[in-house]
């Protein structure tokens, strides 16, 4: 085992991979249906690995070495409590979105009473299916409209399975009009790259759908439509929450300011980064 840890471990740093130690231990924990802690176990103590399973290893490390994401090889992705399942078609959900759902959780939380919640463009389900279960009292609503996504956050529906979380094929722009004026909380995760910004890690670049990435010229197209609906859908004193890359708070700012919102604010993430942006209705 040590020695399959130790190439696993030396091909995916030849190819650029920056965790190469952790993508390689899981890679061989998601083989050998172990954890990475395991792994590290067998490893120290030189566990014996069959045939069979040290080429499924090398298999899966050389697809990693190609930049395919680990999520896609593993199936899965890791989103706060919840395992996601994820593959080709579907955005792979980030660390920075976890602090997204934070604020809509918090926010959520802070209502007496039964809350409603709607999640625009939720992709994967994650952000959705965090608020739902985190916050069993709200009803939460996602929205999707790409046939390729939808099939994985059915899937992920079915398998956390939590009550009080509805799932809408549509578009955001004229989704749930039977909620006008009645939500809390309004989040979404919308594409917000700019066309001429191409992602620099392949992983994003050749995998992730375009269809959840590119927001027109400025990145901004899709904001617009989540503020538009964010201010049909939520009452007076609603909250909305925009995921954004970290150098557009001050145009998201200045387009909710211009649409009607009000207390525009800009977070930070854990690593100082504004990568999310409120406002009241």
């Amino acid at each position: 085992m040590s020695s399959v840890r130790a190439s696993a471990i030396d091909v995916l740093a030849r190819a650029g991979i920056q965790s190469p130690e952790v993508d390689a231990e899981l890679l061989i924990g998601h083989v050998l249906g172990v954890s990475r802690g395991q792994v590290q176990a067998k490893s120290v103590t030189d566990a014996p690995i069959s045939e069979a399973d040290a080429a499924a290893v090398a298999d899966a490390i050389e697809r990693r070495a190609r930049r395919e994401p680990l999520q896609h090889i593993t199936g899965v992705a890791a989103f706060r409590s919840l395992e996601l399942a994820v593959g080709p078609g579907v955005f792979v959900p980030r660390p920075e979105t976890e602090f997204v759902a934070q604020l809509a959780i918090d926010t959520l939380r802070a209502i007496p009473g039964d809350a409603v919640a709607v999640d625009l463009g939720t992709g994967s389900g994650a952000i959705a299916l965090a608020l739902a279960t985190e916050v069993p009292t709200a009803s939460v609503h996602a929205v999707e409209n790409s046939p390729r996504a939808f099939v994985w956050t059915k899937q992920n529906f079915r398998s956390v399975n939590a009550s009080n979380a509805r799932l809408v094929f549509a578009d955001l722009a004229d989704a749930l009009p039977e909620l006008d004026g009645t939500v809390d909380v309004v989040v979404s995760n919308p594409p917000y790259i700019p066309l001429g910004a191409i992602p620099r890690d392949p992983e994003v670049r050749l995998y992730d759908p375009e269809h959840a990435l590119y927001g027109g010229d400025d990145g901004l197209d899709v904001v617009h439509q989540v503020s538009a609906t964010g201010r049909r859908l939520l009452h007076t004193g609603g909250t909305l929450v925009i995921e954004h890359g970290e150098e557009q708070g001050p145009a998201i700012r200045e387009l909710l300011t211009a649409d009607g919102w009000r207390a525009v604010a800009t977070h930070r993430d854990l690593l100082g980064r504004d990568r999310a942006t409120t406002a009241l209705r």
